[in-house]
């Protein structure tokens, strides 16, 4: 990137951060939101936060990828957003008023390098690409691009937290899903029967790894919300695990 780009996208980061504080009093934010995955929104399925099939991972297909500012190195993957059709800006003729939709972040909508500024998802903009039956709650299908106001709310899930788990031999890497509260992974830790608690670091998405031999030993989790609350997750993956099982428990979060 030259220098020039740099100054851009950086007045173009103000410009979006002034816009947000300006509406802060309200919690909303603007931006910009398309759509992608087909009508039934099967081609969402998957994604940069790693939750493969969405409706197991406990996501369904009210979801959307996020631009690079908002997606944070996956940092916010499983969090919540209010999404509303923004009518006082240019392109708000096509929303639907009176409607909102609240969508999970579970990918990433990457800059295109090919366009200005990285076109919609480019650095400094706040963009969701949302499933195309999300997006149509609150856009009209001609559109392709609607202005929108958003802001993180409160996740609510089915049931408990999930762990999935994937690697090999001494790599272990756990996809953890289905968040409540805030919705996304700030810290997590793994202990098996024969070890204390291993602190676990961010792979990518929401996949947290860990390098140690645990194979054969059951399994517990402490995770730490982006919300600040800490649960622990006792022997809930007994010693016959295997790689590829996914693991449901009971507790959830309430921030």
């Amino acid at each position: 990137m030259t220098t020039t780009e740099m100054v851009k996208s950086l007045i173009f980061l103000c410009t979006a951060l002034a816009a947000c504080l300006a509406l802060a009093a309200a919690n909303w934010c603007q931006g910009t939101a398309t759509f992608y995955g087909g009508p039934d929104g099967s081609d969402t399925m998957g994604g940069a936060c790693g939750y493969g099939n969405l409706y197991n991972a406990g996501y369904g297909i009210n979801n959307a990828a996020l631009s690079e500012t908002l997606f944070n190195n996956g940092a916010s993957c499983g969090q919540c957003y209010l999404i509303i059709c923004d009518g006082s800006r240019p392109g708000g003729q096509y929303c639907k008023p009176g409607t909102a939709i609240t969508i999970s972040a579970t990918n990433l909508c990457p800059a295109n390098d090919a366009l200005p500024n990285g076109g919609w998802c480019g650095p400094g903009r706040p963009h969701f690409d949302m499933s195309q039956p999300a997006w149509e709650n609150i856009g009209i299908y001609q559109a392709g691009i609607i202005p929108v106001l958003y802001q993180q709310v409160k996740c609510w899930r089915n049931g408990g937290v999930r762990f999935s788990i994937a690697g090999f031999n001494y790599f272990l890497l756990v996809n953890i899903q289905n968040l409540a509260g805030s919705g996304s992974v700030g810290a997590a830790l793994i202990k098996g029967d024969n070890t204390g608690w291993i602190q676990m670091t961010r792979n990518w998405g929401a996949n947290w790894q860990a390098l140690s031999g645990l194979v054969g030993q059951g399994l517990s989790f402490a995770v730490a919300s982006t919300g600040g609350q800490y649960i622990e997750f006792l022997n809930v993956v007994p010693a016959w695990w295997q790689f590829g099982m996914t693991f449901n428990t009971y507790q959830n979060f309430d921030y």
